[in-house]
């Protein structure tokens, strides 16, 4: 009798899964994947909603598709209840499912404000192709947006309504922009950029309630009694992991549902991968939530691999954030905040230009980079620091050479063999294979592409 796999959740984390067990087992077993939503990329919402790409480039595969991998998909479908002494999931309409090996890959839901006006029409989170949908719908030429959240999330959606040219407000209870992602020099910085590119950034202020008026035009009263007026508002201010239904499971849950390091949960043949999963972080070696895209990935990876049999360990995720705000990149990787170690910044506030490495004696353990594309992205440093510190290299005396050449990132890189030591950091220890879905089963392939601008010659 063939194992029964089931995947809860279609989201990046449960697709890459169902792909490398078919990669292992090439259809030996069943696979059944049971999704409330279709199954589609949410990290592509923001270019649907800028216009660069139709709805249907945002799924995730289509019906040949999941019948090549011979996946049973259940979509429409949730998981209110998970048996594990029985080994079956119940869904929403009363019936069962029976696995061997169960991923929870449910992912996160964006977070509601509890204050008056948060439920008028208008006013959405955008996490969802619903919420997009209905953004769309009202979204004119002459709209203007206010943002409650300049968090990550908040901003890759401020930056596609950005290129549409839309008039822009961005409210933070912080005390400044991006606080996750970037020290306060970073976001200081990015909230200059801001109001040079004529987006208005509130930031140690909260939004008490939301006025809908006659003309359906948006009231936003500030703490300190200021108002903002906007047509759509967008709640940003938060995410928070899927796991209610897991109450009364017996699956060990912290912020999010506890995973060992082959993404198995207190139940060996559970796992959890994603947004959902709290598991190894390869900075610290506790666990951690790491909502973002490269881990969603790397989990879906490891759990199916091991689902498959393919006894696989995952050193852990590398929490990190690349983004663009408005033209201006900005980029941090694993421990990037002070926290009392010792730093190296170089800043220049005219164009602007930031860079921060954050050292653990003779390792680099964080960074930080901001600045426009044409010094950030056209440049490797930023790929090669984080190569330094996902290999956990030791620099000896190019520390010292950093210290008084700040800048020069690639003579320490090659002189460490650390992209040799990338090379060897495979994440199965085999070739990945059936990634090669293509929309509208196009075959069409273009290896190399130019992501950012380019200087003139």
């Amino acid at each position: 009798m063939s194992t029964k796999h089931v995947i809860i959740g279609g989201g990046a984390a449960g697709m890459n899964a169902i792909e490398t067990i078919r990669g292992v087992d090439e259809g030996a077993s069943s696979i059944t994947l049971i999704s409330d939503e279709p199954a589609y990329a949410r990290m592509a919402l923001p270019y649907y909603i800028s216009g660069e790409i139709p709805e249907r480039q945002l799924m995730a595969g289509d019906e040949r598709y999941f019948d090549r991998l011979r996946v049973h998909t259940l979509f429409g479908k949730r998981v209110t209840a998970v048996s594990p002494g029985q080994k079956r999931v119940v869904l929403n309409d009363g019936t069962a499912v029976e696995y061997d090996n169960l991923l929870i890959a449910t992912g996160s839901s964006a977070q509601r404000l509890n204050i008056p006006g948060a439920d008028e029409d208008g006013v959405y989170n955008l996490w969802t192709l619903d919420d997009a949908r209905k953004t769309l719908a009202k979204l004119t030429p002459q709209a203007e947006v206010a943002f409650i959240g300049a968090g990550f999330i908040g901003f890759i959606i401020l930056n596609a309504l950005y290129k549409l040219g839309t008039k822009l407000h961005v409210v933070e209870v912080e005390n400044q922009v991006l606080p996750r992602m970037l020290d306060p020099q970073g976001g200081s910085l990015v909230s200059s950029w801001l109001t040079q590119h004529g987006v208005k950034a509130y930031t140690g202020v909260g939004v008490v309630e939301i006025e809908v008026q006659r003309n359906k035009r948006k009231v936003l009263r500030l703490s300190n009694g200021k108002q903002i007026k906007a047509d759509l508002v967008i709640i940003a201010t938060g995410i928070t992991t899927n796991i209610g239904f897991l109450s009364g499971s017996g699956i060990h849950t912290n912020q999010g549902i506890l995973a060992n390091h082959r993404l198995q949960t207190n139940y060996a043949n559970i796992y959890a991968a994603g947004d959902v999963a709290e598991g190894p972080d390869l900075s610290t070696g506790r666990l951690a939530i790491h909502a973002i895209q490269p881990t969603v990935v790397d989990h879906g990876r490891i759990a199916g691999a091991n689902m498959a049999g393919h006894a696989v360990d995952y050193p852990g995720s590398l929490l990190m954030n690349i983004l663009d705000v408005c033209g201006l990149q900005c980029a941090s990787f694993g421990l990037w905040r002070d926290d009392g170690h010792e730093t190296l910044s170089v800043v220049n506030a005219t164009r602007p230009i930031y860079r921060k490495l954050v050292w653990d004696h003779g390792r680099i353990v964080g960074a930080i980079f901001l600045g426009p594309a044409d010094d950030v992205a056209m440049l490797n440093d930023m790929g090669m620091v984080k190569g330094l510190i996902q290999t956990k290299a030791e620099l000896g005396a190019w520390k010292q050479h950093l210290k008084e050449n700040p800048v020069d990132i690639r003579r320490p890189y090659v002189a460490t063999k650390t992209a040799a030591k990338l090379l060897e950091m495979t994440l199965l220890g085999r070739p990945s294979a059936y990634r090669d879905y293509r929309h509208a089963q196009t075959k069409t392939w273009q290896p190399h592409g130019v992501f950012v601008g380019t200087k003139q010659a």
